[in-house]
């Protein structure tokens, strides 16, 4: 039985979430795994760097909190806390995948195991980022940046040997199949980014997901880590939502083929990757089809079968925080 000591840099819905998860399974962790757990440091911007006593063993947010020392900057949080494993669950920069790169290199520097939802880091530092985490013996792992907690990278990594990806098609943005399905019933814009953000779905700025960026990025993750070409959001043709009238909305949906934001990367050439992210009108008999609500989906084409279909049905705050669990549990036990 080891107790890991766990640090999280940012601390907000998803963090929080990720303690409330590894409380209700702590006895399966336990038991399953020998693996017994607390919390050595909290981080986020209106927080500061904290660090909790060794002798703290409560898993109550607010005790975490209160009796927690300040650490000076980063360096000196991971000096103090001596993580075993880092959580890292900032805010998407997706021009630079900045700070959380600088970030999640120090974690794997001090000797910790690096986890991140983060796919700005996957996009602009996976390479980096994964040498670094193998010279130090650790992990460097990013399941919940697609899919929520549907198995995706780990799918490719632990059970689809040989394979050759030749592309993919997603529906990967929660807040864009909100808002369309809100203004096919008849409300607005602005009314269906409402009742996302009520649902906990949208990014910290919700004009990144119905603008694109938030699925163009997740193109760039899978295309970088799947089909090893390094991909950046100016390489994808962009088009948002915004350019959708409820009128055009409802007589899609009548039409029986629904408009979606549809993310598309395909190889085009040897090592050339065509990529886009724009409305598209699904057929409901297409593999992407019956996508709805916060439900996500892609469908791989693969060499050695037509394709391959994953869905997270209605994922929410515990669904990314379960990536994140599982990915703590894979990197400290194989």
């Amino acid at each position: 039985m080891k107790t890991y000591n766990l640090g999280f840099i940012g601390f907000g819905k998803v963090g929080r979430a990720l303690v409330r998860l590894l409380v209700t399974k702590t006895s399966e962790l336990r038991e399953l795994y020998g693996i017994e757990w607390r919390i050595c440091g909290v981080a986020s911007r209106s927080l500061g760097w904290l660090v909790t006593a060794d002798e703290q063993t409560t898993t109550e947010i607010s005790g975490l909190l209160e009796t927690a020392s300040r650490a000076d900057g980063l360096n000196d949080w991971l000096r103090q806390t001596k993580p075993d494993v880092v959580f890292e669950t900032t805010s998407l920069n997706h021009e630079t995948g900045q700070p959380a790169i600088e970030y999640l290199t120090a974690v794997l520097k001090s000797g910790a195991h690096a986890i991140t939802a983060n796919k700005g880091a996957v996009v602009y530092g996976y390479e980096d980022l994964n040498k670094l985490a193998e010279k130090n013996g650790k992990r460097f792992f990013f399941e919940a940046t697609v899919l929520d907690s549907a198995p995706v990278f780990s799918l490719f990594r632990e059970t689809l040997p040989a394979i050759k990806l030749r592309g993919f098609t997603g529906v990967f943005n929660s807040t864009s199949n909100v808002v369309l399905e809100s203004m096919e019933a008849g409300r607005s814009f602005e009314e269906g980014v409402k009742m996302a953000q009520e649902l906990g779905v949208t990014e910290t700025d919700p004009s990144h997901d119905v603008d694109g960026w938030d699925s163009t990025v997740k193109i760039c993750a899978l295309a970088r880590v799947l089909m090893k070409i390094p991909l950046t959001p100016a390489d994808v043709r962009r088009e948002g939502i915004r350019n959708l009238s409820t009128r055009m909305l409802q007589a899609a949906r009548a039409e029986g083929k629904p408009y979606k934001l549809v993310a598309r990367a395909s190889f085009a050439d040897e090592g050339v990757v065509s990529s886009s992210v724009r409305p598209e009108q699904i057929a409901l008999t297409e593999p992407l089809g019956n996508v709805r609500g916060t439900s996500l989906a892609v469908h791989f084409e693969l060499d050695m079968m037509p394709g391959l279909t994953i869905t997270s049905h209605r994922p929410n705050l515990q669904s990314t925080a379960y990536g994140l669990l599982a990915d703590f549990i894979n990197a400290v036990t194989k």
